[in-house]
């Protein structure tokens, strides 16, 4: 789907550092950060992770967890509401006893959730902007 100058989206900030990565990724694919002036503005509230087991060692050690990044989110056409909705990302990474290892396989987890969770996103607002658009140019 296109993406870029057309799709002209201003993504406020999304607080946290989670949200810093979201929204640095929503703006890479509509082309750039816009500013605040653009017509259409996409605002995202993000949940903090969750995690949860996957996989269990007969000694009730966890070996795998499940990380899961919920957003939900907000459309705008020049202050106008014109979609929203929710969407959630998930992947399982491996959880070792080694702390830094457990650290690097937690963050590279969500590093890859927030990559889903801005692709997801921001293909709907594209869709949702194209389908405005249609409807604008056939009134």
């Amino acid at each position: 789907m296109f993406s870029g100058d057309r799709t002209n989206i201003y993504v406020p900030v999304i607080q946290g550092i989670n949200g810093i990565e979201l929204r640095n990724a929503l703006n890479t694919k509509f082309g750039g950060p816009h500013d605040d002036g653009a017509p259409y503005m996409l605002r995202v509230t993000l949940n903090n992770p969750t995690t949860k087991y996957k996989a269990l060692e007969p000694t009730g050690d966890a070996t795998w967890q499940e990380v899961r990044l919920t957003a939900r989110y907000v459309l705008e056409h020049n202050g106008e509401k014109i979609a929203s909705g929710s969407e959630a990302a998930a992947e399982s990474y491996t959880f070792v006893r080694y702390l830094v290892a457990a650290n690097a396989s937690y963050n590279n987890a969500v590093a890859n959730t927030i990559t889903v969770l801005a692709d997801k996103i921001g293909t709907r607002a594209i869709a949702q902007v194209s389908e405005y658009e249609r409807g604008i140019t056939k009134q």
